[in-house]
């Protein structure tokens, strides 16, 4: 397995305007998910991108440790908010049971259908018994490109709940949404958090 270099590169060329387009306000669901925790508990990031996540959940108390592949966008959340960032692939996890959850905001969505189920394996063994996992994707029926070039493997719903239950987690919640992508295009997105039983 490895990442997509297109994607990759896209994220690397972008990282300087994603800081400043997307760094006004958390994302929509993370609230909620922090909500479901215990005050302090160590959660990993992935996918942190230009950190505005990454600063929430600092500012909530967390013990966050924030990753992201590409090192432009490492380097512009430890400018922009100092989360002590750092460089780390999907495929380069190997923690285990170290983390009360894993946050994974529309970064999963990148990573290629085959590869998804290994991946999902890293997380639910870096999940400590009882961890929860959030991550959200953007819904189709087939693997693509968006219109700028990045990867995402587009799940239908049944696809998608399968292959987390499959990596032998338990769905506790799931949300269709409409959102707008990167590229300007508006969709459905699934939204969902499970746990390691």
């Amino acid at each position: 397995m490895s990442a997509d270099a297109a994607t990759i590169a896209y994220y690397e060329a972008n990282a300087p305007r994603y800081t400043l387009s997307f760094g006004q306000a958390p994302s929509r669901h993370l609230d909620t998910f922090l909500d479901r925790l215990e005050p302090g508990v160590p959660i990993l990031e992935l996918g942190c991108g230009g950190g505005r996540d990454s600063a929430r959940i600092i500012e909530r108390g967390f013990d966050l440790d924030a990753t992201d592949a590409v090192p432009a966008m490492v380097r512009k959340a430890n400018e922009r908010f100092g989360v002590g960032a750092r460089a780390m692939r999907f495929d380069e996890l190997q923690a285990k049971e170290e983390y009360d959850a894993v946050w994974a905001h529309a970064c999963l969505l990148h990573v290629a259908r085959r590869d998804l189920p290994e991946v999902l394996g890293a997380i639910y063994c870096a999940l400590k018994p009882g961890g929860l996992h959030f991550a959200n994707y953007k819904l189709g029926d087939s693997e693509g490109r968006c219109l700028l070039g990045r990867l995402h493997n587009f799940p239908d719903p049944e696809w998608i709940e399968s292959t987390y239950r499959g990596a032998g987690f338990e769905l506790l919640e799931t949300e269709i949404y409409r959102g707008k992508g990167a590229d300007g295009t508006m969709r459905n997105w699934i939204a969902l958090t499970v746990t390691r039983p």
